[in-house]
């Protein structure tokens, strides 16, 4: 696989600085029942990286001495951590938001019976990968059959509430382009994925995510290979929208890896780039005492991904 921060390292992008941390990233391992090819970290069935209990231990502490809102989990496929269900008990017991960053096809899976229903029990907000509500598309980035899959997923969820008008169980898709273009306008693919998932199978949610394509690990590789990383660079970086600067999410979250190393987002984490501008590694643990606020953040030719044309972040676009 081609290592794409050479490359990057040779972007200038402009200075940054954090805000106030609200919300925790948390990558609880790199195994997933999965192999997407946009997939940014390059997770996968063979994967054997996985946060340790020792780790673990420290998020509730950390959310609770820096007054953290939000608890965002993330992987591979963050369900198959043998402590998941675990923290997000513990997290939402301190009425802490928790996110679930899940691929759908976990759902079905052997061995995560009932896990829709403890989902559904403890509140958690569901951020669905959904590349396109046509099967031929999402079977050719994600596997064959997948589409199939994630209908019936996202059909079980919506059994229990979830993406209901007054349910209060929040279920969000996320859109990512095929190849190397930026996503179209959110708004509008959102009134078309909205049309056809409830047209053609019933199925209703909150909102869509229209997310930017990284040029690094498993999708930047994939661009080195086939010669076209330095055009998509040239796309992301004649797209940037200054207006964009303010919103992007490394200034209200940290991403932490699966051995607690922290970064200013998770695609820094997948660069290897530890958490701002000094290059000393800081760890989880070092959160129980230091703030973030105001400091600068680690910045590369990456980073034009999340300025480029309506922005993109974990949230979907900035523009709204």
């Amino acid at each position: 696989m081609h290592n794409t921060l050479a490359l990057l390292e040779k972007t200038r992008f402009p200075v940054i600085h954090r805000a106030r941390l609200n919300t925790l990233q948390v990558n609880l391992g790199y195994k997933c029942n999965q192999s997407c090819v946009h997939c940014h970290v390059n997770a996968g069935p063979n994967r054997t990286e996985m946060m340790d209990a020792a780790t673990l231990a420290l998020i509730p502490r950390v959310l609770a001495a820096r007054e953290i809102s939000t608890l965002d989990l993330t992987g591979g496929a963050p369900e198959l951590h043998d402590s998941f269900r675990d923290l997000v008990r513990t997290a939402r017991a301190m009425g802490v938001r928790v996110i679930d960053r899940c691929n759908l096809t976990i759902l079905l899976e052997p061995g995560q019976a009932g896990l829709a229903q403890f989902l559904a029990a403890q509140r958690v907000e569901v951020v669905a990968s959904m590349p396109c509500y046509l099967a031929d598309n999402v079977d050719k980035q994600r596997g064959q059959g997948v589409f199939d899959l994630s209908i019936a997923a996202l059909l079980q969820l919506n059994a229990l509430g979830y993406g209901g008008a007054d349910s209060g169980l929040v279920l969000n898709l996320v859109y990512n382009p095929q190849g190397p273009t930026l996503p179209p306008d959110q708004q509008q693919l959102q009134a078309d994925y909205k049309r056809e998932l409830l047209e053609h199978f019933g199925i209703v949610f909150n909102d869509l995510f229209a997310l930017t394509n990284m040029p690094i690990q498993r999708f930047g590789s994939t661009l080195v290979s086939k010669g076209t990383f330095d055009a998509y660079m040239d796309l992301l970086k004649s797209s940037f929208q200054e207006q964009n600067l303010p919103g992007v999410m490394c200034r209200s979250t940290v991403s932490v890896d699966w051995q607690g190393w922290l970064s200013d987002c998770d695609f820094n984490q997948q660069l290897g780039l530890p958490l701002g501008t000094s290059g000393l590694k800081r760890h989880l643990r070092d959160l129980l005492k230091t703030r973030l606020d105001v400091q600068p953040i680690r910045v590369a030719g990456h980073c034009f991904g999340c300025t480029a044309g309506q922005g993109s972040s974990c949230g979907g676009a900035l523009e709204r």
